[in-house]
């Protein structure tokens, strides 16, 4: 008879069992660990819906939590992004959350375009980044905020969902 052995260390990270099942609201509020795991920023993945398929498009993206406010920002790039333009189309869209807590949160998209809101808030985004071209992401990078609406606070949302196992 042949032993397994330990779990491989990279393995547990991906372990679905490991992964805390919560449900997104609690008393028109984001459960506190849905809060927490958005406080933190990284990586989601966002379905939305093509502008013109009208198919769900689900991609994975990194976030920013500043000041309380969540916000989506990507490479500079004078190309258009596929998910900025269907968000611009459809603003409804789902945030997965991937890490120890897993919940899809409905959430809205809103488009920033002013230059001065843009330079504020992905100054921030430029710090965490370890960049040093502001002044081209500004100009040339996505950038939305995301809401939850319908809950107390700063982020929320009304439909009870319940986060996937």
């Amino acid at each position: 008879m042949t032993s397994r052995g330990p779990p491989k260390a990279e393995a547990l990270w991906m372990d679905r069992r490991r992964a805390q099942v919560v449900d997104v609201m609690q008393d028109s509020k984001l459960d506190s660990r849905v809060q927490g795991a958005l406080a933190r920023g990284g990586v989601i993945d966002i379905t939305t819906v093509g502008r013109q398929s009208g198919r769900p498009r689900r991609i994975e993206i990194v976030f920013h939590n500043i000041d309380g406010k969540i916000y989506i920002s990507g490479i500079p790039s004078p190309t258009r992004r596929g998910w900025l333009a269907n968000l611009e189309a459809h603003p409804e869209f789902t945030v997965h959350l991937k890490g120890p807590v897993r919940g899809d949160l409905p959430a809205r998209a809103r488009i920033i375009d002013d230059e001065a809101e843009r330079q504020q808030i992905l100054t921030s985004v430029a710090r965490n980044w370890k960049r040093k071209d502001l002044e081209t992401m500004v100009r040339l990078s996505p950038l939305i905020e995301v809401s939850f609406d319908g809950a107390d606070g700063a982020v929320g949302h009304t439909d009870h969902q319940r986060t996937r196992p």
